[in-house]
């Protein structure tokens, strides 16, 4: 790692030759493959703008200089370069960095990311507090093709053009977002593509009639005047001009020299700008270029063979993904819908089994809601498979479009709950508190793989909204039905009964509450659990009854206690003036949840059988002494 070795800092960078560069390039593609391939972490997306970042800060001037990577799962070759060589081992572990830039990491990480789209909003934002302090500045937000399909990134787009401040949006084509990119703007990246000799026969055309006295000067003249037609016949680019922006390329995001003098052109002009750079998904690692897809977001694997870390059982994703084939394959009413996460949400063998009842819609989630709406309201029964954290984007589709017309929309939340490594951005712990207070919605949370299996069977069987919660991973390991089971709406499950405490658990926190209650159970004391299966409609009776006949009530979540699974049996006890038991809650605190192995954060939560046990030990002999 000789050029590797002595990056401290961006401005150690710039002591480096043009010439120098290309070498630094393979040093760190080298540095990126080993670390993920013991922590597991994005590698396609990294190695595939390794010579875009070098080009950056070494045109830059980073911190004073602000780049802001959309989404962050491509700024490893970013964090090489910024100071975080020493600690990038530590990638994506528990207390280590993060895999996504963020601000109090470095002063070079000017705007915390992990969703996409939103670099170009925050780049603009931060040109015109620039502009009103005076100060001289630049800014540059890089966003990939994938991201450009998101309505955010064109609002940001159409009043950066309006405003016109400096600005440069560099945008990385790699034709893919996750998966393949779908849409008419991926078609019209691919169009510009070959544009490119378009460009060049522009150039060449201009050039030969300034040649031509006074005969060439007018018809230079005359073509300026003649609309923007003949222009955009010739000039690839035309969208991103009409709205505002200069545009420059396509580049070859793999050519430094190339890079570094387009970007320290663009660097210099007024106005915003938007090169546009050409790059290879997984470039430099030959198993992640040819399949970028599964070297998205990939678990630790062996360099040399290119295999991933196994691990026994299915996963929900998988089983979901299963049920629904089999289940369209009973009704032709049945549709899938995914944001651009047909492998992530498992819909892969569903597009292949029923290709025309399969839509991708692109990073898109507030489309795919509403999409999926008008289907439902033509009689068809859409499922749309989003992570629970990218439902956010899309919660005022799920008021105002989807409930409030109580339409039987089935939305699949995958990644609910603890998620992992990716850390705060991409935790699924606020679906149940922003979800269970819409009218006219269903929400259910399965203990198991195979009781997702029926749940979905029993929401595409419900005329109404509809919403499951599962966690990411592998299931428990339980059996799965041959048959489909209709459930009881709004009914829990009692597991056991018990006298002295009752655990409520919602989901995947089932199984561990069971097993902290055996060992209550062992130690003489009588303790019953129950499987809530329905967050919405709540089951009422369910509660009242073992508020009646246990002592204690302790609720188990994966999701933050304001506003949660909790707070709902509260209210449940509170409506039915029932103010003599005591209720403890666990689930995740008023905080943002960082990084960490799945395992790792549970046991921090106390959400795994050992917290629990721990919790209701506390709770039993709290009360006792009180008693």
């Amino acid at each position: 790692m000789a050029y590797l070795d002595g990056i401290g800092s961006p401005s150690d960078l710039k002591t480096l030759k043009l010439k120098d560069l290309p070498l630094l390039a393979e040093e760190i593609r080298e540095e990126i493959i080993a670390v993920v391939s013991l922590n597991g972490g994005h590698l396609a997306s990294s190695l595939g703008v390794v010579e875009l970042a070098i080009a950056l800060h070494y045109i830059y001037d980073a911190p004073k200089d602000k780049i802001i990577w959309d989404v962050g799962h491509q700024a490893y070759a970013h964090k090489l370069i910024t100071g975080r060589r020493e600690r990038f081992g530590t990638l994506r572990r528990e207390g280590g960095i993060s895999g996504f830039p963020k601000r109090s990491e470095s002063p070079c990480d000017p705007f915390d990311v992990g969703h996409s789209s939103t670099s170009i909003s925050a780049a603009l934002g931060m040109a015109v507090a620039r502009d009103m302090e005076g100060e001289a500045y630049k800014i540059a937000a890089v966003i990939g093709d994938g991201s450009m399909t998101a309505g955010l990134a064109f609002e940001g787009m159409n009043q950066a053009g309006h405003l016109g401040r400096d600005l440069v949006v560099v945008l990385n084509d790699n034709e893919m977002s996750i998966s393949t990119n779908v849409g008419a703007l991926s078609n019209y990246l691919s169009r510009i593509i070959t544009g490119v000799k378009a460009e060049k026969l522009r150039r060449e055309t201009e050039q030969f009639l300034k040649k031509l006295p006074k005969v060439g000067e007018q018809v230079l003249k005359v073509a300026s005047k003649t609309g923007e037609r003949v222009k955009g016949l010739l000039t690839p680019g035309m969208l991103f001009e009409e709205m505002g922006f200069s545009y420059m390329g396509p580049i070859d995001g793999h050519d430094i020299r190339m890079l570094t003098e387009a970007l320290g052109d663009a660097r210099e002009r007024k106005g915003p700008v938007l090169v546009h750079v050409m790059t290879t998904k997984g470039k430099g690692y030959e198993y992640a270029e040819n399949d970028p897809t599964a070297f998205h977001g990939t678990p630790p694997f062996n360099v040399e063979s290119g295999e991933t870390a196994g691990g026994g059982g299915v996963s929900y994703t998988g089983v979901f993904g299963d049920a629904l084939v089999e289940l369209a394959g009973k009704d032709p009413s049945i549709i899938a819908v995914t944001a651009a996460m047909p492998e992530g949400t498992g819909l892969t063998k569903f597009a292949k089994e029923f290709p025309g009842r399969f839509f991708d819609v692109g990073i898109a989630e507030q489309h795919a809601l509403t999409f999926s709406c008008g289907l439902a309201a033509c009689g068809k029964k859409p499922v749309a498979a989003v992570y629970s954290t990218f439902m956010q984007r899309a919660y005022d589709q799920v008021v105002h479009d989807l409930c409030m017309q109580n339409l039987p929309v089935v939305i699949a939340m995958d990644r609910a709950g603890v998620v992992g490594e990716d850390g705060e951005t991409h935790q699924g712990l606020f679906d149940i508190s922003f979800m269970r207070n819409v009218p006219n919605l269903v929400f259910m949370a399965p203990k198991d793989e195979n009781e997702l299996r029926h749940m979905l069977h029993t929401a595409l069987k419900l005329n109404c909204p509809v919403a499951l919660r599962y966690p990411r991973g592998k299931g428990v390991g339980v059996p799965l039905d041959k048959e489909f089971e209709e459930l009881a709406v709004g009914r829990a499950e009692i597991i056991s009964e018990g006298s002295d405490l009752c655990i409520i658990a919602v989901g995947n926190t089932v199984n561990p509450a069971l097993r902290a209650a055996d060992t209550l159970s062992g130690s003489g004391y009588s303790v019953g659990v129950m499987n809530a299966r329905f967050i919405k409609p709540i089951d009422r009776d369910a509660i009242i009854a073992a508020a009646s006949s246990s002592r204690r009530i302790l609720t188990v979540e994966e999701n933050v206690l304001s506003g949660g699974f909790g707070s709902a049996v509260l209210e449940v006890l509170e409506e039915a003036g029932i103010t003599n038991v005591p209720v403890k809650r666990i689930g995740v605190p008023d905080v943002y949840v960082e990084q960490g192995t799945q395992a790792q954060i549970r046991k921090r939560l106390g959400l795994d059988a050992e917290g629990i046990l721990q919790a209701a030990e506390v709770f039993i002999s709290e009360r006792v002494l009180a008693e």
